[in-house]
């Protein structure tokens, strides 16, 4: 028996079931919502919180989250939908992947926050409950851009190198075959950073938002090193693609907000026993 010295990439993406086509990348993307809901949920009921509260909130953050993260993809690859031999309506189908997790973020923290005012709960207890299930969530979603064969990072001959197809090299790059398998590095940094998160908020009792910006930090933090790894086609601002910048700015805001909150709420009692 031989063992492939690559990671090899899924046949396909898409199945039919009937005349009704099951997308790899939406399947992804919803298990990874189903995990973050059971986690925060069960994190959320520990606290005090009432119970049935976080799928509640999902029901907004969800597509609130969904049409962000695609209005922040379309917004900094404008290229790939408009311009000369361009449809722009292709800007619709986010079934052929492309989300971008700022927006995503945001305007799902907006849909959150919408749902707490309405149900009467907690914005930032909410916020540090999702925080670790949220990490989880993104790791299953990246293996949506390894069935898309999408978003990997620069050619190697390592043995956990990726196989991707001819016909979805960039161009420069069809005469390699493996490359860095960006999807399962951002995945395993996510879980290894959910775990953390855990374990920091027990050890340091976080709470009152703390943990939620310290998931962001953390997420971005590796989001930071594994963009620079990426060689799809994207928009540069000096030296750095614009997610790199925008990792940067984010973790100062995260951090800005963490040690405030440190400082602000240093004398409160905390439960962070969950």
């Amino acid at each position: 028996m031989t063992i492939a010295s690559y990671i090899p990439s899924p046949d396909q993406a898409v199945w039919h079931l009937g005349p009704f086509p099951l997308r790899a990348y939406a399947l992804c993307i919803i298990v990874g919502a189903v995990a973050a809901i059971f986690i925060a949920e069960r994190r959320f009921v520990a606290r005090g919180g009432r119970a049935g509260a976080i799928g509640d909130i999902a029901i907004w953050a969800i597509p609130f989250g969904i049409i962000g993260g695609r209005i922040y993809h379309v917004l900094t690859d404008a290229e790939l939908y408009f311009g000369a031999g361009r449809d722009p309506l292709d800007a619709l189908k986010i079934w052929e992947g492309g989300l971008g997790i700022w927006g995503a973020v945001a305007f799902g923290g907006v849909g959150a926050w919408i749902a707490c005012r309405r149900y009467d709960i907690d914005f930032l207890k909410m916020a540090d409950a999702l925080a670790p299930g949220l990490l989880v969530a993104q790791a299953i979603g990246r293996f949506g851009n390894y069935f898309n064969q999408e978003l990997f990072g620069k050619p190697t001959t390592q043995p956990w190198g990726l196989e991707i197809d001819r016909q979805f090299r960039p161009d420069g790059y069809e005469q390699f075959a493996t490359f860095h398998p960006t999807f399962l590095y951002e995945a395993l940094w996510n879980l290894a950073a959910a775990a953390l998160l855990v374990w920091l908020e027990r050890r340091l009792k976080l709470a009152h938002g703390q943990v939620f910006a310290l998931y962001v930090m953390l997420y971005t933090l590796g989001r930071g090193w594994i963009e620079m790894l990426r060689i799809d086609t994207v928009n540069h601002l000096g030296p750095f693609r614009l997610n790199v910048w925008t990792s940067i700015i984010v973790f100062c805001g995260g951090l800005a907000y963490f040690l405030w909150a440190r400082r602000r709420y240093r004398d409160e009692p905390v439960d962070a026993s969950a």
